[in-house]
């Protein structure tokens, strides 16, 4: 192969397979479920990464099922966005998602930065109740539960909601280990439509885990839950700021390791 060939037709990896296929990114009868709760501030500090700003001491989480994506097939996610503002315009910074499907995992991953892990996640209805689970392998992490359906909300409003911008920390190493790539990425939500919008009592169980630290947001008091049915476009991402940028301390292989290690 050609290094012209290598240069042009580089999408994703692998070179001659890639994982997932180019956008669009369309998404039908996209089904959320989030409940959104009161946490402590102090963690929140912990893991919003400068220049975002927190603007209250909440976590929306999320169960999404997606049974219908271009290029990514039918799957189950979950995990934790936090309201934030960024230079004064508001949105939500994605802290961790857990999925069951490798192509939206590493094109999450690779393209805008999600905060993407493989885990069993599920959004179903048993009887009366909407109900949302994540399993990290064996291990329960996370169970949230809502009424089915008690009150329809304004879809309209909902909508506008959806296209508001979000925030991901996008970190890709360099082959030594140093970051060689570590940026603010904003996207959007584009072309949506709900179809659907309710509300209900809800609750949240979020549980210790090493490696999915869901709990170390905990749960101090469920504020309100709502259950969308939405068709919707995968927007792609735009930098806002660059944290290699001329004037950024850039850390050495050791630094970068032992910070991590840290974290």
């Amino acid at each position: 192969m050609k290094h012209e060939t290598v240069r042009t037709s580089s999408f994703a990896m692998p070179l001659t397979s890639p994982a997932f296929p180019p956008g669009p990114y369309r998404f039908v009868n996209r089904e959320y479920f989030i409940i959104q709760y009161r946490t402590d501030p102090e963690a929140l500090r912990r893991v919003v990464p400068e220049p975002l700003e927190l603007t209250e001491a909440v976590v929306n989480y999320e169960f999404i099922r997606m049974p219908d994506s271009t290029g990514f097939g039918d799957y189950t996610e979950s995990g934790q966005v936090i309201p934030v503002a960024y230079k004064g315009q508001l949105g939500g910074f994605t802290h961790q998602m857990f999925l069951n499907d490798h192509p939206p995992i590493a094109g999450g991953r690779e393209l805008w930065g999600f905060p993407k892990k493989l885990a069993q996640p599920k959004l179903e209805v048993e009887i009366d109740t909407l109900v949302g689970s994540l399993n990290y392998g064996s291990v329960r992490i996370a169970t949230g539960t809502m009424g089915y359906k008690h009150r329809a909300l304004d879809i309209a409003a909902e909508a506008r909601k959806l296209a508001a911008p979000n925030f991901l920390l996008k970190i890709i190493p360099h082959v030594d280990g140093t970051p060689r790539i570590c940026e603010l990425v904003r996207y959007h939500l584009e072309d949506i439509t709900v179809k659907g919008a309710w509300s209900g009592p809800a609750a949240l169980d979020l549980y210790s885990h090493a490696l999915a630290p869901v709990a170390e947001l905990p749960v101090l008091q469920v504020l309100s839950a709502k259950h969308i049915i939405a068709d919707l476009t995968l927007g792609l991402g735009a930098v806002v700021h660059d944290y290699l940028a001329a004037g950024q301390a850039t850390p050495q292989r050791g630094e970068a390791l032992t910070a991590a290690n840290a974290g």
